[in-house]
């Protein structure tokens, strides 16, 4: 049955690298090219230049520098916040501590699309809009990395907190010398998951963000898509060159977005 499995797997792995590679070929494709069967798409000849105009004549490095940094920035933040706040509940003995994980709990009930008023009206009389703090700033509440620590902080027994607190360590020593290196592979899991959910937002920038030198790829990218809504090559090019860094994150950390996303249970 092995045989049958891996064939399986060769096929699907097939046809979910197509439309990859097939970007790929067709973004080194000359401009121009009468395309009449489908091996014209892949046929020479192939020709680099319209990566140096795409790179020369666009904001798109650019853009791929904001994305970067504000995901970066999102994702140290956002798990700093998360595991202090997990910690907390999870270990520290204080009143309402369980009504205040219900809370947390209850921000999952609750789609970011209910509250985007809201922010935006707190981002404006911050006035942070326009600005990487405005991009930064609301993304860093996250529920889900809140209770998904939490469940790895309860794992860890009371008797080992306690044992250290009679040795005289302080809140903060065991958060920092004890918690954070048993619970590393969560808090790589949720750092991976959370740069990619900020890699990928559209709605808030969208929103948020009006100067085009702020632009993140996801809204970057379609005002160039409506420029070359005729050409193939270009919009290609745009795609390649702006997947490549996630791209790159993916297949470095394979292993760690895998287990993110079975500990998390996010599907799709």
């Amino acid at each position: 049955m092995k045989w049958v499995y891996r064939i399986l797997s060769l096929i699907a792995a097939f046809f979910f690298l197509a439309p990859l590679v097939w970007m790929l070929i067709v973004s080194i494709k000359q401009e121009g090219m009468k395309i009449v069967t489908l091996v014209d798409w892949f046929t020479p000849p192939y020709s680099f230049a319209v990566y140096d105009e795409i790179l020369s004549t666009t904001k798109l490095m650019n853009w791929t520098f904001n994305s970067f940094f504000v995901a970066v920035c999102v994702t140290i933040l956002t798990v700093a916040v998360a595991a202090m706040a997990s910690f907390a509940i999870s270990k520290i003995p204080f009143r309402y501590r369980t009504a205040m994980f219900f809370f947390v709990l209850a921000g999952l009930l609750i789609p970011g699309e209910a509250v985007i008023i809201p922010l935006y009206q707190v981002a404006k009389d911050m006035n942070i809009l326009n600005s990487y703090q405005g991009l930064i700033l609301p993304a860093l509440a996250s529920p889900v990395a809140v209770i998904v620590l939490k469940s790895f902080f309860d794992g860890v027994p009371n008797e080992l907190v306690e044992s250290v607190q009679i040795d005289g360590a302080g809140v903060w020593r065991i958060f920092w010398s004890i918690m954070l290196p048993l619970t590393r592979p969560a808090l790589a899991s949720m750092a991976i998951l959370t740069f990619i959910g900020s890699w990928n937002n559209f709605l808030w920038p969208f929103l948020s963000v009006t100067d085009d030198n702020l632009f993140t790829l996801p809204m970057g990218i379609p005002t160039l898509m409506n420029q070359y809504s005729e050409d193939y090559v270009k919009p290609m090019v745009i795609n390649t060159l702006s997947s490549l860094p996630i791209l790159l994150l993916f297949i470095v950390f394979e292993r760690q977005i895998v287990k993110g996303i079975s500990l998390t249970g996010i599907k799709g």
